[in-house]
């Protein structure tokens, strides 16, 4: 399974961005999707997560209210709408991909991982 993130730039506090995952080869043995993010000196930190079927999401108290994540199953795409931006935002936003559908918020329920996006917000 490959993982392509793109969408991240650089964007005013209070602005909005949508960032971008697709999922290829084998997505078949993927059950759910999910963002994280790491800041310059600070661990990569769970954002949001979806299963496929379902479409059940689940995200960190930190981005409650400001993110939406969806997906396009037709398109193996799942999206992250991030509105109302703030400063500490600013990251580096990995897209991954679970063979469980019941991954949680640790990296380690991972299996597969995209490269990062960087998103910027300025104050």
């Amino acid at each position: 399974v490959q993982l392509q993130a793109s969408g991240g730039g650089l964007v005013q506090a209070g602005g909005s961005l949508r960032l971008s995952c697709v999922a290829s080869g084998r997505t078949f043995r993927t059950l759910a999707m999910a963002w994280f993010r790491q800041a310059p000196g600070k661990e990569r930190e769970f954002v949001s997560r979806i299963t496929w079927i379902v479409g059940n999401t689940m995200y960190a108290d930190s981005v409650k209210g400001r993110f939406t994540i969806s997906r396009d199953s037709a398109k193996s795409t799942v999206y992250l709408q991030m509105d109302s931006l703030k400063p500490e935002d600013t990251a580096i936003y990995y897209c991954a991909a679970a063979r469980s559908p019941y991954s949680g918020v640790e990296s380690r329920d991972y299996d597969y991982w995209g490269q990062g996006t960087q998103v910027t917000v300025s104050s």
